[in-house]
């Protein structure tokens, strides 16, 4: 039988870049590359941080100095200044003990009563050891500057991610320049500087960034603020208040932190400008993008298969290369074909292949890749309909 082509028709935009490589994200996740933003939002193929060396625990710098407001310290009172994130004044459930403020899972985030403007802010925290789980499963929690911004909390010690959610990124926008944790069940020292954007009448008159230390490294070099950060999807440049909470992440697991203090600032001065940008111009987005499809279409070359097309896909989020589409129509073709002979008793082994297929092809027609009507996605709906995968029989 003589297929039509799998994709049918491709359009100019991109789709996102993901991977089959579940240490570093799933397949077909956040938001695509666009004009300004070479990688995807939680992009596998965005280098992961480099390893280095944190410095030597230093409990003088850990110390509040006298002009600070202390959140938590060494009284147990402190619990008092924080609440669950649900309506004002409720209680949290997270605990506090000797000056160690846990999280309880399922019990929700937690924010202060207080509200914080421009500030610098000292966190102390602790992943759970024995270390359980992989990826973003482990350790995970999340220090948000205004309830807006989020600081990635995760034990990354031996254990890869997404390059854009490891600790000390600016969560779904900037890796870290470096990894300098500590192993899990030491204490992790953050030290960081936030400049919310300035914005009079509905333009931005001052930049947004944040710069961070982890264990005396600097790991965001007063890195651009465009939004708020958030899973999956893109920041959107937006005003900031004058003054927003500081809130903590449950996230399920049960982080614990210590001496969270903080100073407010004075205004900025003129020099305090963004040096790492999280936009680029339209001409460096496509020269990244071509380098990077490039990349991908060489690691695709040494796989076969099923394997093959859905990394060449990933290539065309970066670049659409002509040659690239007729192979994925010639890959797609035969994938067909190979489910079409799968008996019947066996089809149930072909389930997880159909279904990361079925998800690529879904994103590409959400990505306004390939039309909704495309042959591809046809196909494996049907399959999937057929024997009860989209769990309605």
């Amino acid at each position: 039988m003589k297929h039509m082509p799998f994709l049918a028709v491709l359009c100019t935009l991109p789709f996102i870049a993901s991977s089959l490589r579940a240490d570093t994200g799933s397949a077909f996740y956040g938001d695509p590359p666009d004009e300004h933003h070479p990688w995807a939002v939680h992009d596998h193929n965005r280098p992961q941080p480099k390893k280095v060396d944190p410095l030597p625990y230093d409990a003088a710098k850990a110390k509040a100095p006298a002009d600070a407001v202390v959140l938590i310290g060494g009284a147990d009172a402190d619990v008092n200044k924080w609440e669950a994130d649900k309506g004002a004044g409720a209680p949290t459930a997270w605990t506090l003990k000797d000056g160690v403020f846990q999280c309880v899972p399922k019990s929700g985030y937690v924010r202060t009563k207080d509200k914080f403007g421009d500030c610098q802010l000292h966190v102390e925290w602790s992943a759970p050891t024995p270390p359980q789980g992989e990826s973003q499963g482990r350790g995970n929690s999340g220090i948000f500057l205004q309830g807006l911004i989020e600081i990635q909390v995760l034990d990354n010690y031996n254990n890869p991610t997404y390059a854009d959610g490891f600790a000390c990124s600016m969560y779904g926008v900037s890796p870290p320049l470096a990894n300098a944790l500590r192993p899990p069940g030491e204490w992790q020292s953050v030290d960081i500087t936030f400049r919310r954007p300035i914005y009079k009448d509905g333009k931005c008159v001052e930049q947004g960034f944040v710069t961070v230390y982890c264990n005396g490294v600097l790991v965001q070099d007063h890195t651009q603020i465009e939004g708020g950060t958030g899973h999956k999807g893109r920041s959107k440049a937006s005003p900031f208040p004058d003054a927003g909470p500081l809130k903590l992440q449950d996230h399920g697991n049960p982080v614990r932190y210590r001496n969270i203090w903080l100073q407010t600032l004075p205004p900025r001065t003129a020099d305090e400008k963004a040096t790492t940008l999280t936009t680029l111009t339209a001409e460096e987005t496509t020269a990244k993008r071509k380098e990077i499809a490039a990349d991908i279409r060489a690691d695709a070359a040494k796989l076969e298969g099923t394997t093959k097309m859905l990394r060449l896909l990933e290539s065309l989020a970066y670049f659409q290369h002509l040659e690239v589409m007729k192979q994925v129509d010639v890959l797609g073709s035969e994938f067909q074909a190979s489910i079409e002979k799968v008996p019947a008793d066996k089809i149930e082994s072909k389930k997880g292949e159909v279904m990361q297929v079925n998800n690529a092809l879904k994103y590409l027609v959400k990505a306004n890749i390939i039309p909704a009507e495309n042959p591809g996605l046809k196909f494996t709906n049907k399959v999937i309909v057929d024997h009860g995968w989209d769990g309605k029989k």
